[in-house]
């Protein structure tokens, strides 16, 4: 450790999403190569002498007690822990939650030396993992609420093999069997009430991580909940989502100084007849084990939808991934315009 095949696989890794702009601590990070890398994690990283770091992944993630700001990270998956590397600005940007970061070097914010925050999730404190849809995201879940976590990879490849690696990690873990299963009786056997609903595909590792996936009924609840949105436009058997993909909608701002966009996190949702961007809560569902109340809105709010039909032209960028585009629709208010046209419209 570490072989040649894992260091030019970090190499590989170690990139930052064009479209993203990060802090000088983070642009520092991703300037390092093989060997320099692991010496980076091992100094100023690592909590043990003797774990070693077996992944990397560069992925916005959001906590659970801050689920409005999603921050770019560094996520480094060791034989002992997951730690994320965040951007500093995250810890500037949600000042109320100083319980949650412990802010005590802030005497470096005027020095040439910048710092990053690192949070750390003790595998041995993993209690399960959910995958979001079309395996856009995962959400990691600990013990309380300091210790849930999405990353939102938007990238079916990045979270397939982070979630590889965590299982293979998690098998080196020596943890306590569980306890014999007790033998049920007829009357529990076949008593339970079935409560009709199908439960997420559950598969518990041996080291007692359940990795939870999501069922049909998932898209099902989707589509139900789209056509809703549709004000009865289209009858619900003949929908079909054709497309879910986490995205970002750019708002440009023209300023004096330059022209500057933001880009705002929504999921597209594509069906045969209507475009829908929604703003999607990617953490609180489902719902923790610890959780007193459901959360404060729902997991889908409808931003923006627009019949394909109004659709008057595409526009798409030449640069690389990610793909820019733009939508195009024709501005007319009245959505048919056929619709109030009588034959007394043209005369006797």
């Amino acid at each position: 450790y570490p072989s040649e095949l894992l260091m030019q696989k970090i190499t590989e890794d170690n990139q930052i999403p064009v479209h993203i702009h990060v802090s000088v601590s983070l642009q520092y990070v991703a300037g390092l190569k093989g060997r320099a890398l692991v010496e980076f994690f091992h100094s100023n990283i690592a909590e043990v002498e003797n774990e070693e770091l077996r992944h990397l992944m560069w992925s916005s993630v959001l906590f659970y007690k801050t689920p409005s700001v999603e921050v770019m990270a560094c996520v480094l998956l060791s034989t002992k822990a997951i730690y994320f590397l965040l951007d500093d600005s995250f810890i500037h940007a949600d000042e109320h939650q100083s319980d949650f970061w412990y802010k005590e070097n802030s005497d470096c914010d005027n020095s040439s030396f910048h710092l990053s925050c690192c949070f750390v999730l003790k595998l041995n404190d993993l209690q399960s993992v959910n995958v979001g849809l079309f395996d856009q995201y995962f959400r990691i879940t600990g013990h309380s609420a300091d210790h849930i976590v999405t990353c939102l990879t938007r990238d079916s490849y990045n979270t397939h093999t982070f979630i590889q690696q965590l299982m293979a990690v998690l098998s080196l873990l020596a943890r306590t069997p569980s306890p014999e299963p007790v033998d049920k009786d007829f009357y529990s056997e076949f008593g339970s009430k079935n409560t009709g609903k199908m439960e997420n595909y559950e598969l518990i590792h041996s080291s007692r991580v359940k990795f939870i996936y999501p069922n049909e009924e998932e898209i099902g609840d989707l589509a139900f909940l789209v056509a809703e949105k549709m004000d009865g436009l289209t009858n619900l058997p003949s929908l079909n989502i054709l497309l879910y993909v986490l995205a970002f909608q750019v708002n440009h701002f023209e300023g004096s100084a330059q022209n500057t966009s933001s880009l705002q996190p929504k999921t597209l949702i594509l069906t045969s007849s209507d475009l829908f961007l929604f703003d999607e809560d990617y953490i609180s569902y489902p719902l923790p084990e610890f959780a007193k109340e459901p959360p404060k809105r729902d997991k889908y709010q409808l931003a923006d939808g627009r019949r394909i039909r109004d659709l008057d032209r595409v526009l798409m960028g030449y640069q690389t991934y990610p793909q820019a585009l733009t939508f195009v629709f024709d501005d007319v208010q009245n959505q048919d315009l056929m619709q109030n046209l009588t034959l007394d419209h043209f005369g006797e």
